[in-house]
């Protein structure tokens, strides 16, 4: 505003600057799930190059800061402030303390110059000031001004002070230090939506089964496979129930092995195991005609999944009753007419009499239990190795390393910050509640306890970077040639897109290799990921040091790959696999059987889970791979980190990508009976989630 007098000069007026004050325009976002908003005063101050304005109430008539609202005010300053450096928020309780959280401030400074973005999406808790910095991704080397330079350090420090690395269990990856979810700050808990829907869907699901339970305890015995539909309930699949029609096909225990709940199992054989003595002669019937194993396998065509990780894990007790396991070997074929079919199983790691090898040829109940077997096993593997620690507890580490290490204006932070929505609150949950000396799987799964922890420590001894990455994990296992694996035909579409994506990200903020090496946050990132979070892992394969761009991109590639598409392969099949228990059972309660032609009805029967087990296999997996109500896509960023054009720029054509590799998906599953959706964009979330 100018206000003047007129005064002869030349016989022309001049302005004799009397006072000069600059308005701003800002508008303030509160977020959008329940209890965002706050009756609490709100401050705002601007802190720009040349001074701060006046320290503001925002208040207008009516009510301000209510749910999903942006609202207008203006801020005034005696003179302009210069470049806007910082947007310093405050909050003071009014009668009651009330919460806020804050999505973004958007400020105009005066004469309609460029709209600033001062991204937020963080809770103010009690009286608290918080200070937000303009939104273009800056890494350290491209702050110069002093204030903002202690901005950084400072938001670390009281990051590094917040979350803190914890050994939960020797020989695991490290996790946050937070015993329950409790203990954890609001930034990274569920929003009220998430919480409330995550506890009624278990306590929903558990007592739709124990009403069946009590029915079916009331009525005839469990004693017939055709008992299980009497739990089979109303929250079916399609998938479950072709699974409950097709199980005992040798097609369908092919089909799960590349497409199943644990596709990343299976391997080529070149040369038969040692200690699994099949002979070319045991598996001749199930060849194709003018064929034998032996061509067979030079050919390619032999496959193997080999559970020797569970030789000698201990088992649980339940209820008084000791649960039992085994450490598989079984022998695939991939025919040219029926597709990959099993030719040989043998149920423990050293072959002797007690320990046959079970055959298509066998009697059909021998065979049945064999394959049901195998897929326990699977069930122990893809619970607690595929899916808990490759995905939940790989990501849980790029989760801390990120917090206590990149502040929000780095462009690794806004990159990665929307794929590490809620993981530690699931994972802190899932060590409470499903993990636990008295959690969900020591009730009913039959390595629960002391023998999950020893299976995935073994696991952890032997995971390598290099398996995280699917154009390495595939010719690895040499599985790249194999028909109808449309997990691995997926996975490598979704990788290729995730690649270029933060390939293009990385490439407008580190023009070389050079800058990559000299980004000290960057490299502080990395030694915590490496030396911290996978502590005693030599064998990893992981350096702790970051040197060119391209290393970053795959890193970053692998933390996002992770935490999107291979959870979503590996959780989101749970229900589909696992409804029809016999088809993939958590528990078994007899010993494996050592005689062919004793497998009676009776004996499968009383081997499998008891109805309640199966019940709460049937909840636990409803619960843990049903569609999420508040998922948010592959792709969708609803909370909008990055500011700029150009960085908007690279998360459009990333989207773009993801809608044809959609286009593609459908199409191919297109009049198919048993349909491969798990790695639909839309299907897989944007982060571990559940």
């Amino acid at each position: 505003m100018i206000t003047g007098e007129f005064s002869s000069h030349h016989a022309g007026y001049v302005y004799s600057r009397v006072t000069k004050m600059a308005v701003y325009s800002i508008n303030v976002a509160t977020g959008k799930s329940e209890y965002s908003g706050t009756n609490n005063y709100i401050f705002v101050t601007l802190v720009g190059e040349e001074g701060e304005s006046e320290r503001t109430l925002l208040d207008n008539p009516g009510l301000d800061f209510c749910r999903g609202a942006v609202d207008q005010y203006k801020v005034t300053s005696p003179s302009p402030l210069g470049p806007l450096l910082l947007v310093r928020l405050e909050k003071q309780r009014y009668w009651l303390e009330d919460n806020w959280f804050c999505r973004y401030v958007t400020v105009e400074p005066p004469g309609g110059d460029k709209v600033l973005t001062f991204p937020c999406y963080r809770w103010l808790i009690g009286d608290v000031k918080v200070e937000i910095r303009e939104g273009t991704a800056k890494t350290l080397s491209g702050d110069s001004l002093p204030e903002l330079l202690a901005h950084r350090k400072t938001e670390l420090q009281q990051r590094q002070a917040t979350y803190r690395w914890l050994t939960w269990t020797p020989g695991m990856p490290r996790c946050i230090d937070a015993e329950t979810e409790a203990d954890l700050p609001q930034d990274v808990r569920f929003d009220n939506e998430k919480r409330s829907d995550f506890e009624h869907s278990l306590h929903y699901a558990l007592l739709e089964l124990s009403l069946k339970k009590l029915a079916i305890s009331f009525g005839k015995s469990w004693s017939d496979l055709d008992d299980f539909k009497r739990i089979f309930w109303k929250l079916r699949s399609p998938i479950a129930e072709y699974c409950m029609d097709h199980w005992k096909e040798d097609g369908f225990f092919g089909y799960q092995c590349l497409n199943g709940s644990n596709p990343r199992m299976i391997q080529r054989c070149k040369k038969l195991p040692e200690n699994f003595p099949v002979v070319p002669d045991m598996v001749q019937s199930s060849m194709a005609p003018r064929t034998n194993l032996d061509k067979e396998l030079k050919a390619g065509n032999i496959y193997l999944q080999d559970y020797a990780i569970m030789d000698g894990v201990p088992t649980n007790t339940i209820r008084g009753k000791p649960q039992f396991i085994a450490a598989p070997l079984c022998l695939l074929y991939q025919h040219p007419d029926d597709g990959l079919i099993p030719i040989a199983i043998q149920l423990e790691q050293t072959p002797s009499l007690d320990t046959p090898i079970f055959l298509p040829r066998d009697p059909p109940l021998a065979w049945l239990l064999a394959k049901m077997w195998v897929r326990h096993s699977e069930f122990q593997v893809f619970q607690l190795l595929s899916h808990l620690l490759r995905t939940h507890l790989v990501i849980e580490v790029f989760c801390v390393a990120t917090l206590r290490q990149l502040p929000a204006v780095h462009p690794v932070y806004k990159l990665l910050a929307p794929h590490l929505r809620f993981t530690l609150e699931i994972n802190c949950r899932g060590r409470t509640q499903l993990l636990s000396p008295n959690g969900i799987f020591k009730r009913v799964v039959s390595t629960g306890g002391e023998g999950m922890v020893v299976l995935a420590q073994r696991e952890y001894k032997v995971l390598t970077y290099r398996s995280l990455q699917p154009p390495m994990d595939f010719p690895d296992r040499g599985v790249s040639q194999l028909p109808n694996y449309f997990y691995r035909e997926h996975s490598l579409m979704l990788w290729e897109a995730i690649l270029g994506f933060v390939s293009g990200v990385v490439g407008l903020y580190y023009q070389s290799d050079h800058d990559v090496q000299e980004d000290p946050e960057l490299q502080a990132w990395i030694r915590d990921i490496s030396q911290e979070g996978f502590a005693e892992l030599p064998n990893f394969g992981l350096p702790s040091t970051l040197g060119t761009r391209e290393e970053l991109s795959t890193l970053l590639s692998v933390a996002i790959f992770n935490s999107t598409a291979q959870h979503a392969a590996t959780n989101n099949g749970q229900f589909d696999w696992c409804a029809w228990v016999p088809n993939t059972p958590c528990t078994m309660r007899q010993p494996a059987p050592t005689d062919k032609d004793a497998v009676t009805m009776e004996m499968i029967m009383a081997t499998l889970p008891d109805v309640s087990q199966s019940c709460v296999q049937m909840a636990i997996t409803w619960h843990l791979g049903r569609a999420q109500p508040d998922a948010i896509p592959l792709g969708q960023y609803a909370e909008e980190h990055f500011t700029e054009g150009r960085a908007q720029e690279q998360i459009d054509s990333f989207t773009a990508k993801l809608k044809e590799i959609e286009e593609h998906i459908w199409s191919q599953n297109e009049g198919l009976e048993l349909q491969y959706l798990l790695l639909l964009p839309s299907r897989v979330e944007n982060s571990i989630t559940i």
